[in-house]
């Protein structure tokens, strides 16, 4: 499992997933809100396996 998701997707996918999670978890929005877990959990571990299909990696490339 080699990571695919680079530096500026993984602060964004954090931010998002924790905003998320915090508005579900004040009832600011319905259940739906905790999908945020989904791109916590890819943020915090640097691998999506959605990219895996197309080939995406959001990661710097090595020389």
């Amino acid at each position: 499992m080699n990571a695919n998701v680079g530096g500026i997707d993984r602060v964004a996918r954090i931010v998002a997933g924790v905003v998320l999670i915090g508005l579900a978890a004040t009832g600011t929005v319905g259940a739906w809100g905790w999908i945020g877990v989904v791109p916590l959990a890819t943020g915090l571990s640097g691998w999506c396996p959605a990219y895996l299909p197309f080939g995406l990696s959001t990661c710097k490339m090595k020389k």
